[in-house]
């Protein structure tokens, strides 16, 4: 869900002000550790994370989509992947939590919006996933569009974008529905499947992580229409460009990886030097891109090697053949059709 950037914008922006955002990376090398806020998920507080984006393993492992930034970071500035503090965070946390210096990165569902970026005085230093605000509804109900729920009950969450966006779609549509106000992702869950609501609305990357952990996930179905954009990406505070860049090029790494074909498998290989001097720059055979950013030139061969590329880490945490289900869609390579691509490293 997706608190509105506009509550609470001047103690966010009070706090982001007090806090020293310049020396972030100086911060974390002498720390030996990443502070990474990722989301807390669920029920009452309980910092069980969110299936296929951060959750820990049955060892107590943090995994997930989100994860592999955090770890790709903390690979790239302390040759440690591990090196990673997951502080769970959730919409009413998160701000703060970065504004007063907490964590050092957010890398949980969080979308760039204007007032976020201008006035709560925070970065977006990319996009990790084309989203947008979908339904999920029981198969039960016989309901196949967004058109059929006039009239419908609908779970979500009131005082974020979510709220308002629904409350413009069905207005623009002259339809009307019920509100059934939850207050987190857990609660919409609870009261989904016991049946207070037709349908649950929230990004739709959130509600496939959330049908994939009903018993019965194959009775429920997520509506074909996106009403919204939702980009989401990597948070960090105004003010400190060395670290902005540092995580924002980290996150380029992982997307240029793919498209130029360097894997998990064969990056040890790749790193004695290829004939395209794009990938050297990236490895570091050729250039001198990580001084420019206060680190080595094997900076970005460490962040890729730790989860592999983007494809890899998608696939493996949210992808079509896991339990999340998520197609790759807009968020597929732009040679594919997708919307997703690194700048140049040069």
């Amino acid at each position: 869900m997706r608190k509105s950037a506009f509550l609470g914008a001047f103690v966010v922006a009070g706090l982001a002000s007090g806090v020293s955002a310049a020396g972030t990376l100086d911060e974390v090398k002498a720390r030996g550790t990443l502070e990474c806020g990722v989301a807390r998920g669920g029920a009452g507080g309980t910092a069980v994370g969110v299936p296929g984006f951060a959750a820990p393993d049955a060892n107590g492992v943090w995994q997930g989509f989100d994860v592999a930034l955090c770890r790709a970071v903390a690979a790239a500035v302390l040759d440690d992947p591990m090196a990673v503090n997951f502080v769970p965070t959730d919409t009413e946390s998160r701000f703060s939590a970065l504004a007063s210096g907490e964590v050092d990165l957010l890398s949980r569902s969080t979308t760039w919006t204007f007032t976020r970026d201008v006035d709560l005085k925070f970065n977006f230093v990319g996009i990790n996933y084309y989203d947008g605000q979908g339904f999920l509804v029981p198969k039960g109900l016989g309901i196949s569009s967004v058109k059929d729920l006039n009239g419908a009950s609908i779970c979500l969450q009131e005082g974020t974008t979510t709220a308002l966006t629904l409350s413009d779609y069905f207005r623009i549509n002259n339809m009307t529905y019920e509100a059934v106000p939850v207050e987190n992702t857990a609660d919409a869950q609870q009261q989904y499947l016991a049946g207070a609501c037709d349908a649950y609305t929230s990004d739709a990357s959130t509600l496939a992580a959330t049908r994939a952990t009903f018993r019965n996930a194959s009775e429920h179905v997520l509506l074909p229409e996106i009403i919204s954009k939702e980009p989401l990406g990597p948070v960090v505070r105004h003010g400190d460009d060395e670290w902005g860049d540092l995580v924002r090029w980290t996150l380029y790494a992982l997307i240029a990886a793919e498209e130029y074909g360097i894997t998990s498998a064969n990056i040890k290989e790749m790193a004695e030097g290829t004939d395209n001097p794009e990938i050297n720059r990236i490895l570091g055979t050729e250039g001198d891109l990580g001084k420019m950013l206060g680190l080595d030139n094997a900076w970005a061969l460490r962040a890729i090697k730790v989860n592999g590329n983007y494809g890899e880490i998608f696939a493996r945490n949210i992808g079509e053949e896991t339990p999340i289900g998520l197609a790759r869609g807009l968020n597929a390579q732009w040679k594919d059709g997708g919307l997703l691509y690194a700048p140049p490293f040069r």
